[in-house]
């Protein structure tokens, strides 16, 4: 047995591609429309691990997703934490749990979805602004 693959259904795939591509930084690989299913799959993955791909679901039909923190989360190693996040920031995106610790930190999705960033390797000195943020939010 091997990993394939994690499913997150999403309900605007434009906002949610510009989180995972533009501001996350993940690309995507592929796609695929049902007409039938009237559903489109959109598979993305981070560059160094291309195999492991998240499929982004969007469903034509309006409905309402909720509960994303049951779902559990989406880890992710990143270079340096500190400058991941400060770019996430920048773009508009909240930082749930800071990085005060210089290893760890939550972000959310546009559709709840909890993702947790780790800093590849050891854990960065702890630095300010970071540690002096508290949590906001759920994440």
């Amino acid at each position: 047995m091997r990993y394939y693959h994690t499913m997150v259904r999403v309900s605007d795939l434009d906002e949610s591609l510009d989180f995972y591509c533009n501001k996350l930084g993940l690309r995507e690989l592929r796609r695929y429309d049902s007409e039938k299913g009237r559903y489109t799959n959109v598979f993305v993955a981070a560059e160094a691990t291309p195999y492991t791909p998240i499929e982004l679901t969007y469903n034509w039909d309006t409905e309402k997703y909720t509960g994303g923190r049951n779902f559990g989360h989406l880890a992710f190693h990143v270079d340096n934490i500190y400058m991941k996040c400060q770019s996430l920031m920048a773009a508009g995106v909240p930082i749930n749990r800071p990085p005060r610790d210089g290893y760890m930190a939550f972000i959310r999705s546009p559709d709840g979805i909890s993702i947790e960033l780790l800093q590849d390797g050891d854990a960065l000195p702890p630095e300010e602004p970071w540690m002096s943020m508290e949590n906001i939010g759920e994440w």
